[in-house]
């Protein structure tokens, strides 16, 4: 006589043969919105300098690739500020050079405090001062150095957090610790400097301006994984409230105000970063009395070309 079948003899016998079956997970694998797992948070400058300055007493070039301290999202692991995106505090003190190397990853530097250090990237070199974007297209040599008399810090952002999930991403050394560089031609390709970006900014009508920074070579996206803009919220006023796939890093260049996200208020100050999951409804309120900017970085350019982009 043959028994009768089951689904659990069936789930069983498909499991021991490495199979399963979709539908008992297709809920969870395909959901009925975006659900990321990050969440929104700030991380105060105040909080972070201290930190990074004793690492800089502690960790010497020779102890470390590059001296950083990860913006961990709460709800993750390092290196995930976002589900995608990952930020990170670099310091580099009077006299040192972050050696040569290069790797998958396109990497992007906001510069915080100090001035007149160097990036050098794939031979072209470029002198670096607060508020300019720095750029790393993927797979060149770079190296940085401060030949200034202060030390020099940065917010590094990268899509190393994708990587995670693309078995991708390497690195290689340089033999030496700088790789032959000369000043870049002008305008360089790797360097957008701020007064640029504020210029375009005070040009738009209106108490709230958003433009995207453009990749001079191409008049697109500063790469294909990372988007990024600044944003310009006059004093006293509001900013329009946005809902979107992609998830955003945002860092403060100057001003004083909050952000509301889903319920959650994020309050920020000049130099504090803070992150925005993807889908989680926000807006920024400026509470000072000056106008506020805020550099982003997004994953949008990601999104975009995966055809999953979404905004609301």
């Amino acid at each position: 006589m043959i028994a009768k079948d089951s689904l659990d003899e069936l789930f069983r016998e498909a499991r021991s043969n490495d199979l399963d079956a979709a539908w008992t997970v297709y809920a969870d694998i395909v959901s009925h919105l975006p659900r990321p797992r990050a969440v929104p948070h700030v991380w105060p400058y105040d909080a972070a300098r201290p930190l990074l300055e004793r690492a800089g007493n502690l960790v010497g070039t020779q102890d470390a690739e590059r001296r950083v301290l990860m913006l961990t999202n709460p709800a993750l692991k390092a290196p995930f500020t976002t589900d995608t995106l990952y930020a990170g505090l670099q310091l580099i003190l009077p006299g040192e050079v972050a050696r040569a190397h290069r790797h998958t990853s396109f990497a992007l530097r906001f510069i915080i405090e100090g001035s007149n250090a160097y990036t050098a990237v794939g031979g072209e070199k470029v002198m670096m001062n607060p508020g300019d974007l720095v750029l790393t297209p993927s797979f060149e040599y770079h190296d940085h150095g401060n030949e200034s008399g202060k030390p020099m810090i940065w917010l590094d952002g990268l899509d190393i957090a994708l990587y995670q999930w693309i078995p991708a991403n390497f690195a290689n050394g340089y033999a030496e610790a700088r790789y032959p560089a000369e000043p870049a031609p002008q305008p360089s390709r790797l360097l957008y400097p701020w007064h640029e970006m504020q210029a375009r900014l005070a040009a738009q009508p209106g108490p709230f301006a958003m433009l995207d920074y453009a990749y001079r070579p191409t008049a697109g996206p500063i790469s294909p994984t990372i988007g990024a803009s600044a944003e310009r919220v006059a004093a006293g006023s509001e900013g329009p409230r946005r809902l979107e796939t992609a998830s955003s890093i945002y860092h403060v260049v100057a001003g004083h105000g909050k952000t509301t996200v889903e319920g959650t208020t994020l309050e920020w100050r000049e130099r504090d970063t803070f992150a925005i999951p993807a889908w989680h409804g926000y807006a920024h309120t400026n509470l000072g009395n000056e106008t506020a900017y805020l550099f982003r970085i997004d994953d949008k350019p990601l999104l975009t070309a995966m055809g999953a982009y979404r905004s609301d």
